[in-house]
């Protein structure tokens, strides 16, 4: 019991944000809660993330925003997942891209696809965007990594065109983020990463794809309906309560 206790509480430093403006519903502001854990135990991250937390690098965190709970967690059930026509051509259509699932690295390689592929999304969809340097790509997607965290590398024509980061959990996989190269847009990579997650939960006979948050009519999460079926958490219940996920079906 006291061995449970401690790796559900790790040593940590809890701290909150300023208030800053919210990407998802314009004229809010958002607060962030985190949790920075130097080690993080495997078992600590599955509580946390079936609880609707994120992992960035060492730190945890979900939203606290004042008078506002519009985010609401997300998984996808990945053995009763249901694959539509379109899913099943971008399947076809990456069947000569090479899949490697490792550690997450860093190399040039890895912080020009990052540029290029964000350079790209502020052109096309207005994102903010400055280069990330090598220190910073590090402590979000190396650190704290452990024995959880895992990149799954999209490679074709010899060269990396996408990069997916996950954790793999006790219960499910987590996604944490994506990033590709949009010459090979036609590919459609992030639809094709996100059910390759799910066939690699099958592999491993997990049972959840935890996909992060939905904000209803916020179009970044756009994508998010097309996978089913889903449940939905509301709220960022405690390690020492249960989860209360329910069946969702998301609007298309």
């Amino acid at each position: 019991m006291n061995e449970e206790r401690d790796l559900l509480n790790p040593p940590s430093t809890d701290f909150s944000m300023l208030d800053y403006d919210c990407a998802y519903i314009p004229g809010n502001k958002v607060r962030m809660n985190y949790k920075y854990v130097a080690k993080a135990s495997k078992h600590f991250a599955t509580a946390v993330i079936a609880r609707g937390w994120r992992r960035f690098g060492k730190y945890f965190f979900h939203p606290i925003c004042n008078g506002c709970n519009e985010c609401k967690s997300i998984r996808i059930s990945a053995k009763d997942y249901h694959y539509t026509k379109s899913q099943k051509k971008s399947i076809k259509r990456n069947a000569d891209t090479q899949i490697i699932v490792q550690k997450p690295t860093l190399t040039q390689a890895h912080i020009n696809l990052y540029n290029k592929y964000h350079s790209f999304k502020h052109e096309k969809d207005q994102w903010q965007h400055r280069n990330i340097s090598q220190r910073e790509y590090h402590e979000n997607f190396v650190d704290g990594a452990h024995n959880f965290g895992k990149e799954v590398l999209y490679i074709r024509d010899d060269k990396l065109i996408g990069v997916d980061l996950i954790d793999v959990l006790d219960d499910g996989i987590s996604s944490i983020y994506f990033y590709y190269d949009p010459d090979y847009a036609s590919l459609s990579l992030g639809t094709y990463s996100l059910l390759y997650q799910i066939q690699l939960a099958n592999i491993l006979e997990l049972p959840w794809i935890y996909l992060g948050y939905w904000v209803d009519g916020c179009k970044a999460f756009a994508y998010k309906p097309k996978f089913q079926p889903q449940e939905l958490l509301d709220g960022f219940p405690h390690v020492s309560q249960e989860p209360e996920w329910e069946e969702w079906n998301l609007p298309e």
